[in-house]
C-alpha cells in the first residue's frame, strides 16, 4: 500500500491551520507536509502531531516573501546569508518535529545573473545545507516547478534538477517530483520514474488542468499508482491539490483507486 501524506497547506481550507491535523488523522492520514511551519510554535505543531498520531513528512525551507510572490532564495548570490539563516531555522524545526524531508524553493531568476550564476549559487547553498544536516537523517529535496504558474522559475525540468543533485553528489539531496508540474512542462511521468528511480525522494500529486483532486483532468492516476505500488517506491506522496469543491468530497478517490486504508 502507497503511503500518502496530506498536504495542509492545500488540503482542509474549511478550518484553521492548527485544526486540520485532527481532519487528516480523521480521514485516514498518517502523515502531514505543508509549505512552512514557521508562523506557529514548534511545540504547538508537536502537539498536534502527538494527539492525532501523524508523522511530519516535509516541508519547506523559507523561501523569501511566498505572499508577494518569492519561490524561492536559493539562487541569488546577494541572499546566501539569508538562505543559510533559513537553513538553520528549518532544521531547528526538522529537529523537534522529526521531520526527514525539506524542500529548497530554488528562486525566480529576475535576469541579474547569468545561467552559470544562477547554478553555481544554488549548488553552493545545497553544499551548505547538505552539509549541516550530514548527522541527522534529513533529506534536502530539490523540486522543479512549471513555468505557466511560476513563469522564469529557474529549474523548470528533471533533468535541469539531475544536473543540480548531480553537481552536488551527495545521497542527502534529491529530487522531489510533483507530477502535476511535471506534467505540464514535460509528460512522460512512468519513464521519468522508471530513469530516475534513485534520485526521487518524495513525490507530489495533483491532476491538471487545474490541480485538483486526481481523477479531474488529464493523468491517468490509476496507472501511475499502480505503477508505483509495484514498484520499490517505499517513500511518501504528498496530496498538494486544491479540492475541486471541497476537501472531503476531493478524497473520494481515495476510495476509488483503493489506494489508502481511509
Amino acid at each position: 500500500m502507497l503511503n500518502f501524506c496530506a498536504n495542509l497547506s492545500m488540503l482542509f481550507n474549511e478550518v484553521k491551520f492548527i485544526d486540520k491535523f485532527k481532519l487528516a488523522s480523521e480521514n485516514g492520514f498518517k502523515g502531514i507536509e505543508y509549505l512552512f511551519p514557521y508562523d506557529y510554535s514548534k511545540s504547538d505543531i508537536k502537539d498536534q502531531l502527538s494527539d492525532n498520531n501523524l508523522s511530519q513528512i516535509l516541508f519547506d525551507f523559507p523561501a523569501g516573501n511566498f505572499a508577494e510572490g518569492e519561490r524561492g532564495i536559493a539562487i541569488f548570490p546577494e541572499r546566501k546569508n539569508e538562505f543559510r539563516e533559513g537553513v538553520h531555522k528549518a532544521i531547528e524545526y526538522a529537529t523537534f518535529l522529526n521531520c526527514e524531508r525539506l524542500t529548497v524553493l530554488v528562486g525566480i531568476a529576475d535576469g541579474k545573473y547569468t545561467t552559470e550564476q544562477y547554478n553555481e549559487t544554488l549548488i553552493e547553498n545545497l553544499l551548505y545545507a547538505a552539509d549541516q544536516v550530514k548527522n541527522t537523517n534529513i533529506t534536502i529535496l530539490v523540486e522543479a516547478l512549471n513555468t505557466i504558474d511560476a513563469p522564469n522559475y529557474f529549474v523548470s525540468s528533471t533533468s535541469h534538477c539531475k544536473e543540480i543533485i548531480k553537481a552536488v553528489n551527495l545521497q542527502s539531496v534529491k529530487i522531489q517530483y510533483d507530477i502535476y508540474h511535471m506534467q505540464i512542462m514535460e509528460g512522460d511521468i512512468i519513464r521519468t520514474f522508471e530513469n530516475n528511480f534513485d534520485k526521487i525522494g518524495h513525490i507530489q500529486i495533483a491532476d491538471n488542468p487545474g490541480r485538483n483532486e486526481p481523477g479531474t483532468g488529464e493523468l491517468n492516476y490509476k496507472k501511475i499508482f499502480e505503477y508505483l505500488n509495484n514498484s520499490d517506491y517505499a517513500g511518501w506522496i504528498g496530496c498538494e491539490y486544491a479540492p475541486k469543491n471541497n476537501t472531503l468530497e476531493s478524497l473520494k478517490w481515495i476510495r476509488e483507486y483503493g489506494v489508502m486504508n481511509a
